[in-house]
């Protein structure tokens, strides 16, 4: 690619040169010409100092092309010529940060516009001298040849550096074409001016250009100033959170063109709350403003976008960079924010500035750009309950993202659960315990991790209907009437519902409202049989019943671990599953008395259910 565009850069000066080489004569010009000519190539460079920028994209303009083709309108290409070699002679000393190749590219592409031009006004019947107004005509195809000439030879170098050509030239038709237009009419206006006083013209021309350019420059200067605050984050320089949105949509819809691949890191700084209530609010703002820049610093590569994601999280997309290297990249700015110290950081339990951070790459199932922040979001979560101050990928089939995640579900059905407590202890009890069950048979039988975190969850939340119960109802000593009953039955369809509200659950409906099933039918709600009940709900049948036979209630006689196996011997194939039966009570009996005396709580008999 480079080899490419040096040899284009290359065919360009060598066109610029020959041409020059061809077109330019010895100079024979008489004292006013030579004072012209100095005061042209003082007026081209001027105004090529002054250039200015466009908004929105700071597309570059100056109004030096207006003199440049006044003076060949007027004077022809000898004057010109040589008017191009002086200024860029003068112009190559002044700005000397610019390498000279750049400066001989940009005098060969003038050369080469210019030369075109002349030949297409000869050629079209124009005379150099005079402005004749019957062939405008003439000067506007003039005008519009310099303009393409101009954007092929910019859109050529564009193509090879792998943009679009048609790209490149609708950009600049979009962005650049009306004060590219008003500076070659301009060209007209001096043209006109020269014809009648050269020097005054002149003068007119550059204090009205040089005015234009100066308004064009405080005008970017002022669109500048107002984007900045509409995408810039004032509190740490970075990018703010809507920019970020921006920018992430902007690099889906091209990874999704292209293939490209990139990452998303999400981080947060770890116990700024702890850092805020130690020093107050303005520190915790500095110490913002400091890990913002910190991250600036560190994230100077091109196209990677640095953003305050909100509060004291950040993120930062990496363009053309996998999860792996994404995790390398954060975990070296992480180590450099370790050893960078900031007054106060000393009372963080890792006693350094730190942050946790998740990554997450582009895959093709990733449909929207918040399934992805979701992804980041997920693994930020991970790193964090690793103990914080480190980086997490996310990964689907990570095991320690399973048990995270099981973890965070048990929490928030325990949440649930709690209102047991005060309402019916026995029943939160048997939940635990049924939840205990569960987890250690989990590992014994054929399952998959889904169907594993499945039937631990169900047993957990699997009578999280009797909510639905009056107290009174659930507390009973005596025997309950035929209403209540019904009553206790409708819990595994109030459970569902319940359950049902929380889209992650859905799941656990089979196992709440099928778990009262019987293998021989006579279960309900539906009176499934066999293997119309599904396979976890028949296990939770077993675990639930083992466990209302031995917990001891008031108003039940509580039998003993060997009984209870006795019962599930006795009703296996009628109740219960009789391969699932088998191997729970394989499972009680390997632990010996392990299960035993684990408290008191819940439930019915194996036959009541």
């Amino acid at each position: 690619m480079k080899e490419r565009q040096h040899l284009y850069v290359i065919l360009v000066c060598a066109c610029g040169v020959g041409l020059f080489a061809a077109f330019v004569r010895p100079p024979a010009f008489a004292l006013n010409d030579w004072v012209l000519l100095y005061a042209l190539v003082a007026s081209v460079v001027v105004l090529n100092h002054l250039d200015f920028q466009l908004p929105p994209s700071g597309t570059k303009q100056s109004m030096d092309s207006a003199v440049i083709l006044a003076s060949l309108f007027v004077h022809g290409i000898d004057l010109v010529l040589y008017v191009l070699l002086l200024s860029y002679g003068i112009l190559s000393v002044i700005r000397r940060e610019v390498a000279v190749w750049k400066h001989l590219a940009n005098f060969s592409m003038y050369v080469i516009m210019l030369v075109v031009t002349s030949v297409m006004f000869k050629g079209m019947g124009g005379h150099f001298g005079v402005l004749e107004v019957e062939s405008v005509y003439i000067y506007l195809a003039c005008l519009a040849v310099y303009f393409v000439v101009n954007t092929f030879i910019f859109g050529l170098y564009h193509m090879i550096m792998g943009k679009p050509i048609l790209n490149v030239i609708n950009g600049v038709i979009k962005e650049s074409i009306s004060a590219y237009a008003s500076t070659l009419l301009l060209s007209l206006v001096l043209t006109s001016l020269f014809e009648r006083t050269p020097f005054f013209g002149l003068f007119l021309f550059m204090a009205i250009a040089v005015l234009i350019s100066k308004s064009f420059k405080l005008l970017f200067e002022l669109y500048r100033s107002v984007s900045e605050r509409a995408i810039y984050d004032q509190r740490t320089g970075l990018y703010n959170h809507s920019y970020f949105e921006e920018a992430l949509e902007s690099r889906l819809a091209e990874a999704r063109r292209t293939g490209a691949p990139f990452s998303l890191v999400l981080l947060d700084l770890d116990n700024f709350k702890k850092y805020n209530d130690a020093f107050g609010h303005l520190k915790g703002d500095q110490l913002l403003e400091f890990f913002g820049g910190q991250l600036r610093r560190q994230c100077e590569q091109e196209d990677v976008v640095v953003a305050r994601y909100g509060g004291e999280e950040f993120a930062i997309i990496l363009p053309g960079v996998r999860a792996d290297a994404a995790c390398a990249a954060a975990n070296q700015i992480r180590k450099r924010i370790n050893d960078t110290y900031f007054e106060g950081v000393e009372l963080f339990p890792h006693g350094c500035l730190s942050f946790s951070a998740g990554v997450a790459e582009y895959s093709k199932d990733v449909y929207d750009k918040n399934q992805l922040v979701d992804r980041a979001d997920q693994a930020m979560y991970y790193a964090k309950a690793q103990g914080k101050n480190a980086v997490h990928v996310y990964n689907e089939d990570s095991v320690l993202q399973r048990t995270l995640d099981i973890e965070q579900d048990i929490r928030e059905i325990e949440q649930q659960l709690n209102i047991f407590l005060s309402k019916d202890v026995y029943t939160f009890q048997h939940c635990k315990r049924v939840y205990r069950y569960a987890l250690e048979l989990s590992d014994r039988l054929s399952l998959s991790d889904a169907e594993k975190k499945t039937l631990v969850l169900g047993a957990l939340i699997h009578d999280i209907g009797k909510l639905e119960i009056p107290r009174d109802v659930l507390n009973k000593k005596g025997k309950l009437s035929n209403e209540e009953w019904e009553m206790v039955k409708k819990h595994v369809t109030w459970g569902k519902e319940i359950a049902s509200t929380n889209d992650k659950f859905k799941p656990l409906l089979p196992l709440i409202e099928l778990h009262h099933e019987r293998y021989d039918g006579s279960g309900y709600p539906f009176g499934l049989k066999g293997e119309e009940i599904p396979k976890l709900a028949r296990a939770l049948c077993v675990i639930d019943s083992f466990d209302a036979m031995t917990t001891e209630r008031p108003y039940q006689k509580t039998k003993t671990f060997e009984e209870a196996i006795a019962e599930l011997r006795a009703f296996s194939g009628k109740q219960f599953d009789p391969e699932l039966a088998e191997a729970f009570i394989d499972m009680i009996e390997a632990s010996g008395n392990e299960w035993a005396g684990e408290g008191s709580g819940a439930g019915g008999s194996a036959v009541a259910g």
